[in-house]
């Protein structure tokens, strides 16, 4: 059986999106929503982080491509790609 790898794009408590990859999203957050996770994620101004939108691939490698296309997007580039995959509620 192959791992899947995701990724992730986090809401921080003030406004900011986080992107990351994993190959277990619900550990993931759970890691950051502990303060365990990046160094971006660690201070309590940035939680709770929430969950906005993950996606599926099927290899390591393209999910730290579209990992690092996802974080060369600008603000409003991140919203319309979000907008597009059904996330609103942001």
């Amino acid at each position: 059986m192959n791992k899947i790898y995701y990724v992730y794009v986090l809401l921080t408590a003030d406004g900011y999106f986080y992107t990351g990859y994993t190959d277990d999203v619900g550990k993931r957050l759970a890691t950051h929503n502990a303060g365990k996770g990046a160094k971006f994620t660690r201070p309590k101004s940035r939680r709770p982080l929430r969950l906005l939108h993950a996606e599926a691939y099927e290899t390591k490698g393209e999910a730290l491509k579209a990992e690092a296309a996802f974080k060369k997007l600008t603000r409003a580039q991140k919203e319309a790609y979000l907008h597009a995959h059904d996330v609103h509620d942001f």
